[in-house]
Protein backbone atom coordinates (compact mmCIF):
# COMPACT_ATOMS: atom_id res chain seq x y z
CA UNK A 1 0.00 0.00 0.00
CA UNK A 2 1.38 3.63 -0.45
CA UNK A 3 0.70 6.75 1.77
CA UNK A 4 0.17 10.10 0.72
CA UNK A 5 3.05 10.89 2.65
CA UNK A 6 5.58 9.35 0.68
CA UNK A 7 5.68 5.91 -1.60
CA UNK A 8 5.66 3.17 0.72
CA UNK A 9 4.39 -0.05 1.69
CA UNK A 10 2.33 -0.86 4.58
CA UNK A 11 -0.53 -3.07 5.03
CA UNK A 12 -4.13 -2.73 4.62
CA UNK A 13 -5.50 -2.06 8.13
CA UNK A 14 -2.57 0.05 9.13
CA UNK A 15 -3.46 2.29 5.47
CA UNK A 16 -7.23 2.22 6.99
CA UNK A 17 -6.02 3.47 10.20
CA UNK A 18 -4.14 6.08 10.13
CA UNK A 19 -6.77 7.50 7.53
CA UNK A 20 -9.41 7.11 10.17
CA UNK A 21 -6.76 8.96 12.17
CA UNK A 22 -6.86 11.78 10.17
CA UNK A 23 -10.34 11.80 9.30
CA UNK A 24 -9.53 10.74 5.93
CA UNK A 25 -10.93 8.14 3.24
CA UNK A 26 -8.54 5.75 1.53
CA UNK A 27 -9.07 5.86 -1.68
CA UNK A 28 -7.81 3.55 -4.63
CA UNK A 29 -6.17 5.33 -6.84
CA UNK A 30 -4.68 2.04 -9.07
CA UNK A 31 -6.88 -0.85 -8.74
CA UNK A 32 -5.17 -3.08 -11.12
CA UNK A 33 -1.43 -2.33 -9.98
CA UNK A 34 0.41 -5.06 -7.64
CA UNK A 35 -0.02 -3.87 -5.29
CA UNK A 36 -3.23 -1.73 -5.59
CA UNK A 37 -2.12 1.98 -4.73
CA UNK A 38 -4.40 3.93 -2.27
CA UNK A 39 -3.99 7.17 -0.97
CA UNK A 40 -5.30 8.77 1.72
CA UNK A 41 -7.91 12.00 1.17
CA UNK A 42 -11.69 13.41 1.35
CA UNK A 43 -13.46 10.75 -1.46
CA UNK A 44 -15.70 13.65 -2.21
CA UNK A 45 -13.24 16.04 -3.31
CA UNK A 46 -11.51 13.02 -4.99
CA UNK A 47 -14.39 12.43 -7.00
CA UNK A 48 -15.20 16.02 -7.74
CA UNK A 49 -11.81 16.31 -9.29
CA UNK A 50 -12.49 13.67 -11.46
CA UNK A 51 -16.06 15.17 -12.67
CA UNK A 52 -13.61 18.24 -13.39
CA UNK A 53 -11.27 16.36 -14.99
CA UNK A 54 -13.97 14.58 -17.42
CA UNK A 55 -15.77 17.72 -17.67
CA UNK A 56 -12.66 19.37 -19.14
CA UNK A 57 -11.26 16.11 -21.87
CA UNK A 58 -15.24 16.22 -22.97
CA UNK A 59 -15.21 20.07 -23.86
CA UNK A 60 -11.73 20.02 -25.86
CA UNK A 61 -13.48 17.13 -28.47
CA UNK A 62 -15.81 18.33 -30.10
CA UNK A 63 -18.61 16.07 -31.85
CA UNK A 64 -18.52 15.66 -35.73
CA UNK A 65 -22.33 16.51 -37.21
CA UNK A 66 -23.90 15.64 -40.27
CA UNK A 67 -24.92 19.22 -41.63
CA UNK A 68 -27.51 18.55 -44.76
CA UNK A 69 -27.69 20.23 -48.23
CA UNK A 70 -30.40 19.83 -50.36
CA UNK A 71 -31.59 21.26 -53.84
CA UNK A 72 -34.32 20.26 -56.41
CA UNK A 73 -34.35 18.92 -59.48
CA UNK A 74 -34.37 22.54 -61.51
CA UNK A 75 -31.73 24.04 -59.21
CA UNK A 76 -29.48 26.19 -61.39
CA UNK A 77 -25.55 26.68 -61.42
CA UNK A 78 -25.45 29.33 -59.80
CA UNK A 79 -27.41 28.46 -56.69
CA UNK A 80 -25.22 25.02 -56.79
CA UNK A 81 -21.94 26.76 -56.88
CA UNK A 82 -23.77 28.09 -53.18
CA UNK A 83 -24.47 25.38 -52.06
CA UNK A 84 -21.18 23.90 -52.77
CA UNK A 85 -19.52 26.61 -51.41
CA UNK A 86 -21.32 26.24 -48.16
CA UNK A 87 -20.68 22.33 -48.28
CA UNK A 88 -16.72 22.91 -48.16
CA UNK A 89 -17.36 25.10 -45.26
CA UNK A 90 -18.70 22.31 -43.61
CA UNK A 91 -16.18 20.10 -45.13
CA UNK A 92 -13.18 21.95 -43.83
CA UNK A 93 -14.71 22.03 -39.94
CA UNK A 94 -14.81 18.46 -40.33
CA UNK A 95 -18.43 18.05 -40.10
CA UNK A 96 -19.94 15.16 -43.19
CA UNK A 97 -21.80 16.60 -45.08
CA UNK A 98 -26.01 15.00 -46.59
CA UNK A 99 -26.73 15.99 -50.29
CA UNK A 100 -30.05 15.41 -50.86
CA UNK A 101 -32.03 16.23 -54.27
CA UNK A 102 -35.80 16.33 -54.05
CA UNK A 103 -37.68 15.21 -57.03
CA UNK A 104 -41.48 15.98 -57.42
CA UNK A 105 -43.96 14.87 -59.61
CA UNK A 106 -42.89 14.37 -63.11
CA UNK A 107 -39.53 15.02 -62.43
CA UNK A 108 -39.60 11.08 -61.20
CA UNK A 109 -40.09 10.22 -64.15
CA UNK A 110 -36.41 11.46 -65.16
CA UNK A 111 -34.97 10.53 -62.31
CA UNK A 112 -31.62 9.86 -64.23
CA UNK A 113 -31.42 13.36 -64.75
CA UNK A 114 -31.49 13.83 -61.55
CA UNK A 115 -28.57 11.19 -60.00
CA UNK A 116 -26.70 13.12 -62.62
CA UNK A 117 -26.85 16.46 -61.09
CA UNK A 118 -26.09 14.92 -58.25
CA UNK A 119 -23.12 12.81 -59.23
CA UNK A 120 -21.90 16.38 -60.52
CA UNK A 121 -22.34 17.93 -57.29
CA UNK A 122 -20.57 15.51 -55.62
CA UNK A 123 -17.63 15.32 -58.09
CA UNK A 124 -17.27 18.79 -57.39
CA UNK A 125 -16.67 18.35 -54.06
CA UNK A 126 -14.40 15.47 -54.88
CA UNK A 127 -11.26 17.29 -53.66
CA UNK A 128 -11.98 17.67 -50.01
CA UNK A 129 -14.59 15.23 -49.65
CA UNK A 130 -15.16 11.30 -49.72
CA UNK A 131 -18.25 9.47 -50.56
CA UNK A 132 -19.08 7.93 -47.17
CA UNK A 133 -22.70 6.39 -48.74
CA UNK A 134 -23.18 6.36 -52.51
CA UNK A 135 -26.15 7.61 -54.01
CA UNK A 136 -29.80 5.96 -52.20
CA UNK A 137 -33.36 6.27 -53.22
CA UNK A 138 -35.49 7.28 -50.33
CA UNK A 139 -38.90 7.80 -51.05
CA UNK A 140 -38.53 11.55 -54.10
CA UNK A 141 -35.33 11.75 -52.58
CA UNK A 142 -31.70 10.99 -54.01
CA UNK A 143 -29.33 11.10 -50.82
CA UNK A 144 -25.03 10.96 -50.88
CA UNK A 145 -23.48 11.50 -47.63
CA UNK A 146 -19.61 13.16 -48.04
CA UNK A 147 -17.26 12.73 -45.46
CA UNK A 148 -14.03 15.24 -44.96
CA UNK A 149 -10.61 13.76 -47.19
CA UNK A 150 -8.13 13.05 -43.99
Amino acid sequence: MVSEQGAQRMPTPEALQRARDLGLDLIEVSPKAVPPVVKIGDYGSYLYQLKKKEKRQKAHSKQTEVKAIRFGFRTDTGDLDRQANRSREFLAERHMVKVTIVLRGRELSNKEYGITKLNKFVASLADVSEVDQSVKRQGNHFIVILRPKK
